[in-house]
């Protein structure tokens, strides 16, 4: 059901109804202590990145040196995908984010992120129907966002695919948030979308003494989120969700 269009639509239909009615923001996904986790950790990434920290940076011919980064929140570009009711980025915008821009398939989520974001004096940040796998996005994005229940509605790979070639085209952070895999699986999978976005890019018909040329890997693991609550079970530690920065 969750994979469904027509799901989302029903129910943002019910929240904006709710909204109108009752002013209720709607679900905020995996809850008010995460969102408020993410935002808090995407901030000092990004103050750390300013000051030319890098978190398991590797140095490439290629590279945009660090130092040469923006100095400030307000000059970071920020994407969230599948939005929702945009809580997320009016959370953003009180650390100091100022170019915010929220996207989601369902037009009652948009309908609802707009109406709460005039309602609490967020009028800067804006709200577009999209989606990401047939995107009409033509900006480039210094980081993006993506807020999600991992695997209920695409695959990542699939996801990021259309996030990373349609969206993006320059230096930029992706953030995930999962409640269906651990970090170390979601990093695994950071990593096998490179060798998927490689074998894609090798050049067909190449000779003997031809060799294929091949680009830095898009995605490299930065950080991750260490604050979520932790239980054990079967001797293993993990907790509810996982945020992973690419």
């Amino acid at each position: 059901m969750l994979g469904f269009q027509s799901y989302w639509d029903a129910a943002y239909a019910d929240e904006l109804a709710n909204f109108r009615e009752h002013g209720h923001t709607g679900e905020i996904w995996f809850g008010g202590d995460v969102m408020e986790n993410v935002v808090s950790w995407t901030k000092g990434l990004c103050m750390d990145i300013c000051k030319g920290h890098l978190p398991n940076h590797v140095a490439d011919a290629d590279s945009e040196p660090v130092g040469r980064r923006e100095k400030d929140m307000s000059s970071w570009s920020v994407l969230d995908i599948g939005t929702g009711n945009g809580l997320l980025l009016q959370e953003l915008a009180k650390q100091g984010f100022s170019d915010l821009t929220g996207t989601d398939y369902s037009e009652g989520a948009v309908d609802l992120a707009r109406s709460l974001a005039d309602r609490d004096g967020f009028t800067n940040v804006k709200f577009l129907v999209d989606d990401i796998l047939e995107t009409k996005l033509d900006k480039s994005w210094s980081e993006l966002l993506h807020y999600f229940i991992h695997n209920a509605v695409w695959s990542f790979q699939d996801y990021v695919l259309g996030l990373c070639f349609q969206a993006c085209r320059s230096w930029w952070i992706i953030v995930i948030t999962s409640c269906n895999n651990t970090k170390d699986e979601l990093v695994e999978e950071v990593e096998t979308l490179n060798q998927r976005r490689n074998a894609a890019c090798q050049e067909p018909g190449l000779t003997g003494g031809q060799e294929a040329s091949v680009d830095p890997p898009p995605f490299r693991y930065l950080d991750h989120v260490r604050t979520y609550p932790t239980f054990t079970f079967g001797g293993s530690v993990g907790s509810r969700v996982a945020t992973v920065a690419s």
